[in-house]
């Protein structure tokens, strides 16, 4: 049984709920990454935060970005998945919610993000096409 562990890039990281969104810019492009899973005080997710988000809900609105928190933009109700779970409950999880990045979770720690470029190298074709008409259909 291939697991979200297997197919998930290791290593993520959080960024604090209370951290501006240019310091998560900063991080973003330290790592060459385009999304960052978001924490609380606890260090339970609360969120994701991506490259768009800060330019279409921060810069693009006139708001500054060093003073606008991660936090400011969470929203939702965050998805994760086990360290454990099949890909089967991985690509379930994905599409039925329409999303393209998925924290993995390991006794309530961030271990891994999973995202698109992760399932292309570890999916069939046929797996892949039924992900990208599911997760970019219009509802």
């Amino acid at each position: 049984m291939t697991t979200a562990a297997d197919i998930m890039h290791p290593g993520a990281q959080w960024i604090s709920a209370t951290e501006t969104l240019d310091r998560a810019a900063q991080l973003m492009a330290r790592l060459n990454v385009g999304a960052l899973p978001i924490s609380d005080a606890e260090e339970r997710l609360c969120g994701i935060i991506t490259d768009r988000d800060i330019v279409v809900n921060c810069v693009a609105k006139g708001h500054d970005p060093a003073k606008v928190t991660c936090g400011d933009l969470a929203q939702g109700t965050p998805r994760w998945i086990d360290a454990s779970a099949d890909v089967g409950d991985v690509l379930d999880e994905m599409q039925s919610h329409q999303i393209r990045r998925l924290p993995v979770i390991r006794d309530k720690r961030l271990v891994g993000m999973i995202s698109e470029a992760d399932l292309a190298v570890h999916l069939t074709d046929p797996q892949m096409a039924t992900f990208v008409e599911k997760v970019y259909a219009r509802l």
